[in-house]
């Protein structure tokens, strides 16, 4: 790492940081300032008082560290207002439970986002460091894999941007995917230890704790108000620990939530075991728990693959739903207004299992009647599918459900026999309708159609495009569609300017803004369009084509002002 000499206020020159550790620098740490000297200071006070490290010692990532805590500093003020106004009773917000979230790095994006890219970029550059190297030593959050992650990212930047109240739900898996490596031109597949230095936007919750059952079976018995319910008896429980992670939109105040859910042992360690010399067996339970949340998307050619994923699935939008629960309670609001606050996004059919879960949260451990408590859970769910490949939705065997989730089997067979005698009712005459969009597929082996559960459970259901809405509607979901044709929209994919311009294009982003003003930022359909008239403007074309002779430490500047480098 160079360490440049800089002048103090003194005139003195002296190393990056001296002052710092020996004066007043870092007692007068302002957490909000954007002034670069503040800035400066803010990075010296978390290298000293976060990291415990003194320049001249500090690696990559102990600046990484200090500046993204200064970054995160800069959040937190706005994600403290925003958690006030979603306490509040009667607020009407937004979850979105998605599998994955594949969100790119942090760094860049929540400079640009909070307007301090310019400012930081100088602080960074007086202390001797470069710029550009701190940029690159962030680790990617391996949260995500696909298209399906990076529209729940680009739908979490946008509902921050638009500053709607939402919160986004999922995984918090310790390892990735996989990460590439290339031995001999052929690629290897390695962990993705994507947590192995620290993460620096997460904020552990250790006090927002649920259990999530698994196994066991399921007997009746009678509540506190004397009514005979069906009570679930697990083989086995973990508990799913919430991590937050703000996510920040561009130039305003509204920061909502990503929360992701580490899966422990309910006592991660057995003392008798330990003491008569089974050390092994003493975190066994420990280990067998953590298994849920270790990696994304495991492996299911086998049946114990199988077994992981929908426990995954299950373990995550069990704890989402607890703690939607719980804050809805907490804000003063009863339950029966539940749907009323609560609009929950399902992200293709993953955490369809959601439809089941609500139900038995409300009927079973809230003591709800049945149609209240489905016609709550109808209006709260809105279902986005992502295929047209019967083969790609989402069926679970009846024995492994059964073996895992005995009581949401029951309640599956509940719903399934209400539509389908709705269903004979409408189509008295026609086996072969009922049969074909029954929840349980019964033409070979017995499974759950997971995507008939999140259709039936949902009051909205969406494409990702105008062509692939109309052909939903015609195939794989036309029964659906059928029935309840006022169900369904089109919400075309997009992707979030912010990053995929601003971020990744800086260049080509500030040569848009010379020309059409910096609105196309927060509302790209709205002004975009007004490039439509230097289409043959030769001039536009090559600044909006050439190379920049701009860079700084390694990267472009990311300045929306000015003619381009």
């Amino acid at each position: 790492m160079d360490r440049a000499k800089h002048t103090n206020r003194s005139g003195k020159k002296t190393r990056p940081g001296k002052d710092a550790i020996n004066g007043n620098e870092i007692a007068q740490s302002d957490p909000k300032g954007e002034t670069i000297e503040a800035l400066r200071r803010n990075i010296m006070y978390n290298l000293h008082y976060r990291r415990a490290r003194i320049p001249r010692t500090a690696t990559t990532n102990d600046w990484y560290m200090a500046v993204a805590y200064t970054v995160g500093d800069h959040i937190t003020s706005r994600l403290i207002e925003t958690l006030e106004a979603v306490c509040q009773k009667g607020v009407r917000y937004v979850s979105y439970l998605s599998a994955e979230f594949l969100l790119g790095p942090h760094l860049v994006n929540n400079m640009v986002n909070l307007g301090i890219y310019e400012q930081m970029q100088e602080a960074v550059t007086s202390l001797g460091l470069d710029f550009g190297r701190l940029i690159e030593q962030e680790e990617e959050p391996g949260l995500g894999n696909g298209g399906l992650g990076r529209l729940a990212a680009c739908y979490m930047d946008s509902l921050a941007t638009l500053g709607i109240k939402a919160v986004g739900y999922g995984v918090r898996y310790e390892f990735g995917i996989f990460d590439q490596e290339i031995h001999d031109g052929w690629q290897v597949e390695v962990t993705d230890k994507w947590l192995r230095l620290g993460n620096p936007w997460e904020i552990e919750r250790p006090e927002i704790a649920f259990e999530v059952k698994f196994g066991g079976h399921t007997k009746s018995c009678v509540d506190r108000k004397g009514t005979c319910r069906k009570c679930w008896v697990p083989h086995r429980v973990v508990k799913g620990v919430a991590y937050d992670t703000p996510i920040v939109g561009y130039k305003v105040n509204s920061v909502p939530l990503l929360r992701l859910w580490k899966a422990e042992a309910i006592e991660s360690f057995n003392f008798q075991a330990f003491n008569v010399g089974d050390y092994s067996g003493a975190v066994d339970e420990k280990v067998t728990s953590e298994t849920i949340s270790k990696v994304l998307y495991p492996n299911d050619d086998s049946s114990v693959g199988k077994q992981l994923r929908l426990a995954q699935q299950y373990f995550f939008v069990s704890c989402s739903l607890q703690d939607l629960i719980r804050v809805h309670l907490m804000a003063g609001n009863t339950l029966d207004t539940f749907h009323k606050c609560n609009a929950i996004q399902l992200n293709d059919t993953h955490p369809s299992i959601a439809v089941a879960e609500l139900m038995r949260l409300l009927v079973d451990e809230h003591s709800m009647a049945w149609d209240q408590a489905w016609q709550m859970t109808t209006h709260s769910f809105a279902y986005t599918n992502h295929t047209l490949l019967p083969e790609a939705l989402e069926k679970w065997s009846l024995p492994l459900f059964q073996d895992m989730l005995p009581r949401h089997l029951e309640i599956i067979y509940e719903i399934n026999q209400r539509f389908l005698d709705a269903l004979r009712l409408r189509y008295p005459n026609d086996g072969e309708r009922v049969a074909r969009l029954s929840l349980i597929d019964e033409a070979d082996k017995k499974y759950i159609r997971m995507a008939h559960l999140a259709s039936v459970g949902s009051h909205a259901i969406n494409g990702v495009a105008a062509l692939h809405s109309d052909l939903l509607k015609k195939t794989v979901l036309r029964g659906i569609y059928d029935l309840w044709p006022e169900k369904f929209h089109n919400i075309t994919n997009g992707v979030t300017p912010r990053r995929w311009m601003v971020c990744s294009n800086p260049r080509l982003a500030r040569v848009i803004t010379r020309v059409i003003g910096d609105g196309w930022i927060s509302h790209l359909e709205d002004n975009l369009r007004n490039l439509e008239k230097y289409a043959d403007d030769s001039v536009f074309q090559k600044k909006a084509g050439g190379r920049s002779k701009g860079k700084i430490n390694g990267i472009y500047p990311i300045s929306l002002e000015g003619e381009p480098g």
